[in-house]
């Protein structure tokens, strides 16, 4: 499992395994779905209409780790199936997903590890047309004035994990996401001054191996 491979990598690699890979196949288990009232309905489709209507979207972001311990970088990503990763120095980390596959790169280690879109959590808000229904199964939808939290798995591997999306009300945007994995590791991703309908060079979402003694793939 992709998980326990980058429990021995340093913080950003094994916080992102623990939130974008998958748990072992048996792990699966069914959800318990959430009761759901005409509200609750009205708000999923809010956050459904929101989240197709962002094709593009950058910010920077800040990471807790299951341990506590963070990081930042900026967060790139281009419906369906584009995204990526990027650490601020002096971490070397990045993760990038090229419409088929995610890719992971170990700076410390100089290690590439890959796995498809389909197999990761990413693919929930990575996907053409979002639905929040069918092969995706809401657990939970918490709302407080000004907050609204959507829980997610898949619904035939609720064992991969739980993903929650965060929403800021006024306006209506979001603001972060928590994954639980398997093994009951929690990492956040806070995103900062999010924009939306940016333009990027298609060379942002492919994995290119950095040079030796650089600290990004997309730059040399």
């Amino acid at each position: 499992m992709l998980a326990r491979f980058f429990a021995a990598l340093p913080l950003t690699a094994a916080a992102l395994a623990a939130a974008l890979t998958i748990a072992p196949p048996n792990a699966s288990a069914a959800p318990a779905t959430a009761t759901l009232s005409a509200q609750d309905k009205a708000t999923i489709a809010q956050v459904e209409q929101y989240l197709n209507g962002v094709q593009s979207l950058q910010s920077k972001f800040i990471q807790v780790a299951p341990d506590g311990r963070q990081a930042s970088g900026t967060f790139y990503l281009s419906r369906p199936g584009k995204m990526r990763l990027e650490y601020d120095k002096p971490i070397k980390d990045f993760v990038v997903a090229d419409g088929s596959f995610i890719f992971y790169w170990d700076g410390e280690m100089r290690q590439q590890s890959s796995a498809p879109i389909g197999t990761t959590l990413a693919d929930v808000i990575l996907r053409k047309t979002i639905h929040l229904s069918g092969d995706v199964t809401v657990t939970n939808l918490f709302q407080t004035p000004g907050v609204v939290e959507v829980s997610l798995v898949e619904t035939k591997e609720a064992g991969k994990g739980t993903m929650t999306l965060v929403f800021e009300d006024h306006p209506f945007q979001l603001r972060k996401w928590r994954v639980l994995d398997a093994q009951g590791l929690t990492t956040e991703v806070a995103l900062l001054n999010p924009r939306t309908d940016v333009t990027f060079d298609s060379n942002l979402f492919y994995f290119k191996e950095p040079k030796t003694g650089s600290d990004y793939g997309k730059n040399n």
